[in-house]
């Protein structure tokens, strides 16, 4: 794929959504660094039910550190690896204070050394709390990028690698969220939905969902089985009927 055609696509999904942004409900890099450590293996609408009762009982890394574990759990239960997710909310609480004054830190080397904090996670504090042009990752944008043709990779480092080289400057602090998006609700895993996409010309996939075409009516001669046919007439004289021969007998013997 050339630069020329990375450009019109992103184009095309600024066009679609100017102003992307994620659909992790926060209001605060802390409360957003806590809904992304929660939502792996979660939906978003899921993490959200969740934390729109935590939050309101414990929105810092000081409240949250007072709850513990087991004061987490609960709010927490619906989602997947809950138990896992509140040990790594609980230390990274703990380390904030600890470490940041209670401050999620703005550096990637900081963030990453957070419990439940990996590559992804901490580009996505860095790119949507701070501002940052950096792209995560995540399964929804490795399959674009592979499928489209955009940024192929074998693994989202190298799919992150290209697209941070190859995405024109202008689209790359929402390329994040047009890419994610777009994988989410469009170029979805099993069934993609191709007819439905702004960049269905611009994409390099080979097997493109697409519905196929009305068949056109025919008119088809219709085949006759040979058995059904009468036996063809033989040339020349045809023997009588039976019954023929016997009136023709009556009629002599008169």
């Amino acid at each position: 794929m050339n630069d020329a055609k990375r450009a019109m696509i992103f184009e095309r999904l600024r066009e679609a959504n100017p102003n992307p942004t994620t659909e992790l409900a926060h209001m605060s890099p802390f409360e957003l660094l806590v809904a992304v450590v929660l939502s792996a293996q979660s939906t978003d609408a899921g993490v959200n039910k969740a934390t729109a009762k935590l939050f309101p009982v414990a929105n810092t890394p000081a409240a949250i550190a007072r709850l513990g574990v087991e004061g987490l759990t609960p709010y927490i239960a619906s989602l997947g690896l809950f138990r896992n997710k509140a040990k790594a909310v609980v230390g990274l609480s703990e380390i904030l204070l600890r470490e940041h004054a209670g401050e999620v830190p703005r550096a990637r080397e900081a963030l990453e050394a957070l419990p439940g904090v990996g590559r992804k996670t901490a580009n996505v504090i860095l790119n949507t709390a701070f501002g940052e042009a950096v792209i995560a990752v995540d399964t929804h944008i490795f399959r674009v990028a592979n499928r489209t043709g955009l940024a192929p990779g074998k693994d989202v480092v190298e799919v992150e690698r290209k697209l941070d080289k190859t995405t024109p400057d202008a689209f790359k602090l929402n390329a994040h969220h047009w890419l994610i998006l777009h994988g989410r609700y469009t170029c979805v895993a099993r069934a993609p939905k191709c007819a439905e996409c702004v960049i269905l010309d611009l994409c390099e996939f080979r097997h493109k969902n697409l519905p196929n075409p009305k068949p056109v009516a025919t008119t088809a001669r219709k085949v006759v089985p040979a058995a059904s046919l009468p036996p063809p007439r033989a040339r020349g004289r045809q023997p009588m009927a039976k019954t023929a021969r016997a009136g023709a007998k009556r009629g002599r013997g008169r």
